[in-house]
């Protein structure tokens, strides 16, 4: 009945880094196949309430509307939908920005209008993870992820592993607002037009997921995962480097930034998906402060260059369901 519908949706969700792919060569049947880690921040947040037609206000408004459109359309939804929105991921700066915020109007929209969908019926409905399962992954769970790519018949792809990142590593994000990663058709064209990925270098980068970055995670050993994530880095940024500028990297300036913390004796340094955004792991918050303040002064001549200290998310998504006063209360679900 229409009086149980809830009155609105409040949806928090954050940004992901996405350490690279497991296989790109594809020779036993799967492809992509990544590992990945949620972050506290920063963050897609916005209310949702039905509505007659589809608008939305606040950063990210018309791609908002855009996600609800296609949403309703492919769930049967005669109604739309306002949103309100208070922030949104950066768009392109390869901190899977469209794939949350999708699930999170996918999500919303579902509870707003009383369909019984989890998150993986929404993502399929959305059509995300087209190579990727780590923003679904982040979405529902957050931590550090692993997912199983692409089969033949995969619809979604499967998380495999998932574990706790340790509570007391930081994470420095290294953006640069000048540059924009690979995206959309851009991106599509790479993946067609780049050489095939070597079979051997694809079993490395699964061998250092599997006995390095995975055992380091659960012994909290950082140099261990800081080796593992950058050799698997170096494989990877070498073989798109033609469909980025030429780099390991895509921006110069976060390549310089990443290079010099390496020289420096930070391990674990690395782009997420296409950049711009470089990432570097550091062992606590006081270390990660003095580096970021450090980074800030030494590169204040570069005018895009941001240093932003965050720690993992390991839980999912929130989604508030709020009804009417002479209704049941809030109910507080994470993804």
């Amino acid at each position: 009945m229409a009086s149980q519908l809830p009155h609105d949706v409040q949806v928090s969700t954050t940004a992901r880094l996405h350490m690279g792919f497991l296989d790109l060569n594809g020779g036993y049947g799967r492809r992509f196949g990544s590992l990945g880690l949620s972050l506290e921040h920063p963050a897609t947040c916005f209310t949702a309430l039905r509505s007659d037609g589809f608008e939305a206000q606040g950063p990210g408004a018309e791609r908002a509307v855009s996600c609800a459109r296609q949403f309703a359309s492919r769930a049967g939804i005669r109604g739309g939908v306002r949103l309100a929105l208070e922030s949104t991921i950066p768009e392109h700066a390869g901190l899977g920005s469209g794939t949350q915020l999708a699930m999170a109007v996918g999500v919303a929209m579902a509870r707003l209008y009383g369909l019984p969908m989890n998150d993986r019926e929404v993502a399929a409905l959305t059509e995300r993870g087209a190579r990727s399962g780590i923003g679904i992954g982040a979405f529902e769970c957050g931590g550090f992820l692993v997912d199983g790519g692409r089969g033949e018949r995969t619809v979604v792809p499967p998380i495999l592993a998932r574990m706790d990142f340790p509570e007391e590593w930081r994470v420095l994000l290294v953006f640069d607002h000048a540059a924009t990663g690979v995206h959309g058709s851009q991106e599509i064209s790479a993946f067609r037009t780049l050489p095939p990925f070597p079979a051997d270098a694809a079993a490395m980068v699964c061998r250092r997921v599997l006995m390095q970055a995975l055992p380091a995670v659960a012994e909290r050993n950082l140099a261990v995962f800081g080796e593992a994530i950058h050799e698997i880095q170096c494989l990877l940024g070498d073989h798109f480097a033609a469909a980025q500028g030429g780099g390991r990297y895509t921006s110069p300036q976060v390549s310089e930034v990443l290079e010099s913390l390496r020289g420096e004796g930070v391990g674990c340094v690395g782009q997420s998906s296409w950049g711009p955004t470089g990432f570097a792991v550091v062992g606590n918050e006081s270390e990660g402060r003095m580096l970021q303040q450090s980074l800030a002064l030494r590169y204040a001549h570069h005018a895009g260059l941001r240093f932003v200290l965050c720690k993992a998310r390991n839980q999912g998504s929130e989604v508030q369901v709020n009804y009417q006063e002479n209704q049941a209360g809030p109910v507080l679900a994470t993804g």
